[in-house]
């Protein structure tokens, strides 16, 4: 490879605007997704009392507060020219954040229940994905690179998180098997699609989103299981509190473990940028 070919290629690395996929970005990950329970039930539930009412309002002002907030959080995200660790992360806990709340707003405020409501957000998260394959050619997220893609990652991410978190509720307080058997089913599913990830040739692709969905019930059932009373299989931890510490310990990964921008060195997007 010629110097002029390799600087071009690293120039093409460089402007992916999503982090590396690796063992922390996962763990990051499922933190981010447990501070988005947390805290999205800390104003829908504890400040707005969502949960004593769900026809209140406060589901659907919720939404709408987390709503303001992604989108800021979006903007800054795709304004960045390059990978930035902190703006990434935070529209991520923003985007799960939000995704609680609408989740919540579908499943109790409409009445839809958690089986209609995952039912509707499935077929967002596909609709998503094919329009996003339909306009670009891929799906993959390591072509991150341009605001037009970006669009379609976040639009993507929203309808994933909030499925994520409707098959969350759904398997916590519907199936019987309360927080902690929800959070195993979770962690076997997960398991599953790192076994086919290590020792099968199926679609990188597909296990990427399918383990994004997963990761999302995953966190929201340990953050109900972190702040639910202990009379409904929870701690009774305080939602500000457990929000603090899983804030505080998602900064400090953020902080301590490495976090580069991903490859994908035959983006059409990323050359044209370019």
């Amino acid at each position: 490879m010629t110097d002029q070919v390799a600087r071009f290629a690293g120039a093409k690395a460089a402007l992916s605007k999503v982090p590396e996929v690796t063992l922390s970005f996962w763990v990051i990950k499922i933190l981010a997704t447990t501070l988005g329970e947390t805290g999205g039930d800390s104003v829908t539930m504890s400040l707005l009392h969502a949960d004593a009412n769900a026809h209140n309002g406060g589901y659907l002002i919720g939404t709408g507060i987390f709503f303001a907030i992604f989108v800021a959080a979006v903007v800054i995200q795709i304004m960045t020219p390059r990978f930035n660790a902190g703006t990434y992360w935070f529209a991520i806990v923003a985007s799960t954040t939000m995704g609680t709340a609408m989740a919540d707003f579908f499943d109790r405020s409409l009445g839809v229940g958690y089986v209609g409501g995952s039912s509707i957000l499935l077929a967002c998260v596909l609709a998503s994905l094919a329009l996003w394959r339909g306009a670009l050619g891929s799906v993959d997220v390591q072509t991150v690179a341009t605001p037009r893609v970006e669009l379609f990652y976040w639009v993507t991410i929203t309808f994933s998180q909030t499925l994520g978190t409707a098959l969350g509720d759904w398997m916590a307080d519907d199936t019987g098997l309360g927080y902690g058997g929800g959070a195993l089913v979770f962690v076997v599913g997960l398991a599953a699609l790192g076994a086919l990830y290590y020792w099968t040739s199926v679609s990188r692709v597909f296990l990427f989103w399918a383990a994004f969905i997963l990761t999302r019930p995953l966190g929201a059932t340990v953050g109900d299981f972190l702040d639910k009373p202990t009379s409904h299989g929870g701690l009774d931890f305080s939602r500000p509190l457990a929000s603090a510490i899983i804030l505080a310990a998602i900064v400090a990964l953020i902080l301590i473990l490495p976090q580069k921008p991903g490859r994908h060195p035959h983006s059409t997007e990323a050359v044209s940028a370019e």
